[in-house]
């Protein structure tokens, strides 16, 4: 009588799946129409060029920050501390600018955004701290050394108008350019080169990833500098729109980015976002913070339904997460 070896059974790695599939990016399109009417029957001034503009202009920046934000959430890591470190960059440039010029400010707030990525990046890549405390902290110390840096105070900004307010080609502010400019190149970086494919396989299966010779604690820090760089992108356009930078500057954006890639399709256990599903979120929420303002609803009502929104797309990402057997 011969006794067989146990037989072993490998479990085969599910693939990671990119973006989103047709039918929920066909359901974001539908709701952003569905918005768009509503609100052009509710205001007369909804469908005009200049409100159209402003909702673009609006969306500029939580854009331009969204897009390494979906980065990151793909590789199931995040940064909050995207809100605190705008205002950080408008008070270094306005003070930047006063002590020693304006290209030494701007120098000098891209030198600040690479260092807040280093330590978001550094911190959890190294150390081993979860993202959410590392950013929640980082949130605290940016708007704390912004206030530091300011004196409590606004500063004046006069010279500095042309990334913010300048219209370069066919009467559209560049924001807007900077803005789309910057979803077509994470969308091919995404799609398209082997760190946004990494990044999709670290969020999907970290383990796996790293046995085939991913540098995972690489590309993360790689994504935490790209968020640094964003916020610097952003905290100058914003302190350009304003001719001022306040330590209080784009409060709540971390809530707006977030809510806009999770909206898009990210989910929080990572391995799936797309920079498509990212734009549609973020312009979804800008229609509807515009339609709401035109209908002279409280700003404060404004945030419950972000709120509410946020609370939809997570919901749902997790009943997605149960149908599929992958839990957090």
């Amino acid at each position: 009588m011969t006794t067989g070896s146990p037989v072993t059974t490998t479990e085969t790695p599910k693939p990671f799946r990119r973006g989103r599939s047709v039918p929920e990016t066909g359901a974001l399109i539908v709701v952003l129409i569905g918005m768009c009417v509503f609100f052009t029957v509710q205001s007369e001034y909804f469908l005009t060029g200049q409100n159209i503009t402003n909702i673009l202009v609006s969306a500029s920046v939580i854009g331009i920050v969204a897009a390494p934000a979906t980065l990151l959430l793909v590789s199931a890591n995040f940064d909050l501390s995207v809100a605190s470190g705008a205002a950080l960059i408008g008070v270094v440039m306005a003070w930047g600018a006063a002590e020693y010029g304006i290209p030494q400010a701007i120098l000098l707030c891209i030198v600040t955004g690479i260092l807040i990525g280093v330590v978001n990046g550094f911190s959890v890549t190294v150390i081993g701290i979860n993202a959410l405390i590392t950013t929640l902290a980082m949130l605290a110390i940016l708007r704390g050394l912004a206030q530091v840096i300011a004196g409590g105070q606004t500063l004046l900004l006069p010279d500095f108008g042309g990334i913010g307010n300048a219209r370069p080609l066919f009467d559209i502010p560049a924001p807007v350019f900077i803005f789309i400019g910057v979803m077509i190149v994470s969308s091919l970086v995404m799609r398209y080169t082997i760190y946004g494919r990494s990044m999709y396989a670290i969020g999907a299966n970290p383990v796996a990833a790293r046995l085939a010779g991913i540098k995972t604690k690489r590309a993360i820090f790689t994504g935490f500098i790209l968020s640094g760089l964003a916020v610097v992108l952003g905290g100058l356009i914003l302190v350009s729109q304003l001719g001022a930078a306040s330590p209080q500057a784009a409060t709540g954006l971390e809530l707006t980015v977030v809510t806009a890639v999770i909206l898009g399709g990210a989910s929080l256990a990572g391995g799936r976002g797309s920079i498509l599903g990212t734009l549609l979120g973020v312009m979804i929420l800008g229609v509807m913070n515009n339609g709401m303002t035109l209908m002279n609803i409280d700003s404060f009502w404004q945030q419950v339904a972000q709120g509410c929104l946020l609370l939809f797309a997570v919901g749902f990402d997790q009943l997605r997460l149960r149908l599929t057997g992958k839990s957090t």
